[in-house]
């Protein structure tokens, strides 16, 4: 992880009470708040039983968040999500009774368990943060985030995301095992009573709503835009790429960037943060080819290349 500056103070102290509960994975909690500063969602596709529900429960208790967890499941509808309109006889009326969409951190577990119909009720939900349930339209509260969790798709059950679908995650992670030392903390931490029990909030709501607004007036200079541009470029002319990153991939990076210098206790961003942030951001949105899947060519290694490629915006000095 790139340690170009200090951790915002606020951030350090969230980036702490995480650490009660996960240990040695602080680069996967500080770009979960990358994600959550941006106004982004996460992806995390990774085996069963390495800490991703958990991470989200520390990260909700930790801002004081509302918390709602959907199991996806085989038979699961997209209303069991969004909610649904129920007769209420003694009015005579329909009440609408809200899905657990409607909550300030969701956890959607599981859910390429789901099938592509009930995955796609999170659409409307993650891009436009509003639902529309029987032709009526309800906003969602901010803040609002949603943290899917995903086994890879090699494993029996599991039904790939649609590209849509991908696309509306703002960065895709994955968690990975433990050290054999980080592992033995673990064992150490929960022996008696689980540390997720005994954590408390260090930020509340309105707290994040406005670092919020100040992720996104964290200056970006025009030559660091245009870095990003020549970026997501190259990924739609690229040989191995059938299909490159669309616009809200370059507006995904810009967001991701500024999030990422805000936490590190900056105003401005680096084409550093970018270049890190690339393979996160950039990865889950990019079709290879055929000929890039069959040489066993993954996207990181592609987005290496592009980054290897494009030359990085250096502003000279300005003498009088």
């Amino acid at each position: 992880m790139s340690k170009l500056s200090n951790y915002h103070p606020t951030i350090e102290t969230v980036l702490n009470n995480i650490k009660r509960v996960i240990i040695g994975k602080e680069e996967v909690s500080v770009l979960s708040l990358v994600a959550l500063l941006s106004e982004g969602h996460v992806l995390l596709e990774d085996v069963p039983g390495v800490g991703k529900t958990m991470l989200v429960r520390a990260l909700s208790k930790s801002l004081d968040c509302d918390f709602n967890r959907i199991q996806f499941t085989p038979d699961l509808l997209p209303s069991d999500v969004t909610g649904v309109s129920i007769y209420n006889p003694k009015e005579m009326n329909f009440e609408f009774r809200n899905g657990p969409i409607m909550g300030d951190i969701i956890l959607a577990d599981e859910i390429n368990r789901t099938s592509p119909k009930t995955q796609s009720a999170l659409l409307e939900a993650m891009e436009e943060g509003n639902v529309t349930v029987d032709g009526q339209t309800i906003d969602l509260k901010k803040p609002f985030f949603v943290m899917a969790t995903q086994n890879p798709i090699e494993y029996e059950g599991t039904y790939p995301l649609p590209e849509a679908q991908l696309d509306r995650f703002l960065l895709k992670l994955n968690m990975g095992y433990p050290t054999e030392e980080e592992e033995l903390q673990m064992l150490q931490s929960v022996s008696q009573k689980h540390p997720i029990e005994t954590i408390e909030a260090v930020m509340d709501k309105k707290e994040l709503l406005s670092l919020q607004i100040e992720v996104s007036d964290v200056f970006i200079d025009e030559m660091v835009q245009k870095y990003i541009i020549n970026l997501i470029t190259a990924t739609r002319s690229h040989p191995l790429i059938d299909l490159g990153v669309s616009p809200r991939g370059s507006i995904a990076l810009m967001k991701a960037a500024k999030a990422y210098a805000f936490i590190h206790n900056r105003d401005y961003v680096l084409p550093d943060d970018v270049k890190y942030l690339a393979s996160y951001v950039l990865g889950h949105r990019m079709l290879l080819s055929q000929g890039a899947k069959f040489e066993g060519v993954g996207s990181n290694r592609v987005i290496q290349e592009i980054l290897e490629q494009v030359d990085v915006p250096i502003r000279k000095a300005q003498y009088q």
